[in-house]
């Protein structure tokens, strides 16, 4: 009887615990979530301050439009330009970079052409099926970004370009059974890599570069305590933290370089 009564107790003091735990719900890319990134590197920040995290993995836009609505503490996104919009808007009150890797175009075959721009004008050419993401995220913003910034207007589009409408491993994985080509960022790519039918079909750092940023989302928005949304802010800019997402090993290399402000 002892033995139930102390073995009772003991079950009721963990779930207690765990009822109390504190919790901040953070509001994210698929790419981080699909290429297991959170997955090795949010224990490190529970197991320091005995907080679970609520991870949230939409797209970049439908990320910050959570954000406004003020259903995050945090946001951990991929597009500079709409995360500063709202910044400036008066959603977030403070932003810094964290860490970047950069985008892949990937299809059937090696394009083996020697820019982006090049391979973006040979996939318009040949109209090659491609499927965008189509979803406001990190991603299809950049996809955007480069057609408009060679002078293409997707609209004007014929039915070679498809939108999908999903998150990055989903799109991958249509992209593969479809024979089409797509923009992905390299670690989502990686992850999945072995179970797809896709090759490179161009690669370059520094034009198709990958820049996140973490954002602290405005507490009045929310009415939720912030203590813990200041803990993660400060912690993944932390000099150790850093270093973890240095230490992110995918495709035997770095995946992540870490660039804190």
């Amino acid at each position: 009887m002892k033995k139930l009564l102390l073995l009772m107790t003991l079950l009721l003091t963990i779930f207690l615990s765990s009822c109390n735990k504190e919790e901040l719900i953070l509001v994210t890319t698929t790419s981080l979530d699909n290429s297991g990134f959170l997955e090795y590197i949010l224990p490190f920040f529970e197991e320091e301050y005995d907080v679970k995290v609520k991870v949230v993995a939409l797209g970049t836009g439908a990320a910050l439009e959570l954000g406004r609505m003020g259903e995050a503490d945090v946001l951990f996104t991929h597009d500079y330009d709409s995360e500063m919009i709202f910044m400036n808007e008066g959603f977030g009150e403070k932003r810094s970079n964290v860490m970047f890797n950069h985008f892949l175009i990937v299809g059937p075959t090696a394009l083996n052409l020697g820019s982006v721009e090049a391979t973006f004008a040979y996939i318009y050419d040949n109209e090659l099926d491609f499927y965008s993401r189509g979803d406001s995220s990190g991603t299809h913003m950049k996809e955007l970004k480069q057609w408009d910034l060679f002078g293409y207007d997707v609209s004007t589009f014929g039915d070679w370009y498809k939108e999908t409408g999903q998150g990055m491993g989903t799109t991958l994985n249509m992209t593969s059974l479809s024979g089409y080509y797509t923009l992905t960022d390299i670690a989502t790519f990686c992850a999945m890599e072995d179970n797809l039918e896709l090759e490179v079909a161009y690669e370059d750092v520094n034009e198709l570069l990958n820049q996140y940023g973490v954002i602290k989302v405005k507490p009045d928005l929310h009415n939720r305590d912030d203590k813990n949304a200041d803990l993660f802010y400060d912690w993944i800019l932390r000099s150790d933290t850093q270093d973890l997402i240095a230490d992110f090993i995918m495709c035997e290399m770095q995946m992540f370089y870490p660039n804190a402000e």
